[in-house]
């Protein structure tokens, strides 16, 4: 018998996350380990009178792939690809582990050929997206590995994944609305700003042009769960858009490799200094496969209050209410950032105090145009997320 949480992801995920019209073509693509979710999307897609299309990719012809191929192989993308890519109305993604490791002894220049190949297709995409010509939306599937790394059960994760995204709620979209309308605030508050500063007390000193940028509301659509507010720095701006430093508080995850205590110098909007206790040479593979991996192509605040604790998980991990994470490489058009790269990296620095449920910061404050807007993971207006509610 199918978990009615499950279900209730499905559903949500079809019906109000990519909004899935009848005619239309929707791509369905994850490990088989979630095929359960799979089932439910399907018939989900196949009930509201859309073509479903499902693409399998087990892990372990991933690691077959990087265990054999030759350099032409690494760089080939399949002529279908693109074809593929233009055609889908909507595409519903699972991250879906049985081995959230099995990429972690893999040369990293080879997964930078891979990753660097695979450019022209990830812009399309955001191309795509950014015009509203293709909706998408990716979520977790809960299992055994995602649990082990959270430090929980495959139950207490289960519980994690689906509370996270309000499932348990009578009626999960009222609740997604109603974050909607929290987050907008916010959104409402920045459009036009200028300048954003991220200070922590772990040395993080981040300067950010915002000027004429678009600020997204991540309100259960494109991510599920979800809970961000997010643009694009203005990379054209004099000084380059970013200046500063930032000491990113939990590990980066990339490919399953984990990267510790990484710090950023930015000058000019360009990465010119990069260190970290543990990954370094993954970290600088990452950032020398092409030139668009040393800008910045997001910054965004975490607004998902629901999330307290570090899962290493990114899709949970960057949503930590209290907690700003600003991303290497592939901007968003829509934002009205263009910077092209094969790498988008995510990663997160902690703005709550060392005494918050999860915190692995001590403090630190947000700043938009000399105005402090947060101070230590909370928002300081009333009605913004976190301030009165849970949500």
């Amino acid at each position: 018998m199918r978990d009615p949480r499950i279900t209730a992801l499905a559903r949500i995920l079809v019906h109000y996350s990519t909004a899935v019209q009848a005619g239309q073509l929707v791509r369905l693509s994850g490990d088989p380990v979630g095929m359960p979710l799979i089932e439910a999307l399907y018939e989900e897609v196949v009930k509201a009178g859309a073509h479903p299309l499902v693409r399998l990719s087990p892990g372990a012809l991933t690691d077959l792939f990087f265990a054999h191929a030759n350099d032409a192989q690494l760089a080939h993308v399949h002529p279908l690809a693109e074809a593929e890519m233009r055609a889908i109305d909507a595409s519903i993604g699972l991250w879906a582990d049985t081995n959230t490791k099995h990429l972690s002894q893999v040369d990293p220049a080879r997964q930078g050929k891979v990753s660097a190949a695979r450019q022209p297709l990830s812009k399309l995409f955001m191309e795509r997206a950014a015009a509203g010509d293709l909706k998408w939306s990716g979520t977790q599937y809960p299992t055994q590995a995602s649990a082990q790394d959270a430090e929980m059960s495959l139950a207490q994760y289960e519980d994690f994944v689906f509370a996270a995204g309000h499932l348990d709620a009578d009626d999960p979209v009222a609740v997604w609305k109603e974050i909607h309308d929290r987050q907008q605030k916010v959104v409402d508050y920045l459009t036009g700003k200028k300048q954003m500063r991220f200070c922590a007390a772990n040395g993080t000193d981040l300067h950010v042009d915002v000027e004429g940028m678009t600020w997204i509301n991540c309100d259960g659509h494109e991510n599920f769960p979800d809970g961000e507010v997010f643009t694009g720095p203005n990379l054209d701006a004099a000084d380059g858009g970013v200046n500063g430093v930032v000491r990113y508080s939990f590990p980066a995850v990339h490919h399953g490799r984990e990267v510790h205590d990484i710090e950023l110098t930015f000058e000019k909007g360009v990465v010119v200094d990069a260190k970290a206790g543990k990954g370094l040479d993954f970290l600088h593979a990452m950032l020398d496969q092409d030139p668009g991996a040393r800008r910045l192509g997001e910054i965004a605040i975490g607004t998902n209050y629901q999330i307290t604790r570090y899962t290493k998980n990114t899709l949970f991990d960057e949503k930590i209410g209290g907690t700003f994470h600003a991303a290497v490489g592939a901007g968003y058009p829509e934002t009205g950032n263009s910077n092209a790269s094969g790498l988008h990296w995510d990663m997160v620095c902690d703005l709550r105090p060392a005494d918050a449920e999860g915190s692995s910061g001590a403090g630190g404050t947000i700043e938009v145009d000399g105005e402090v807007i947060s101070r230590d993971g909370r928002f300081v207006f009333d009605g913004w997320p976190g301030v009165g509610t849970g949500t």
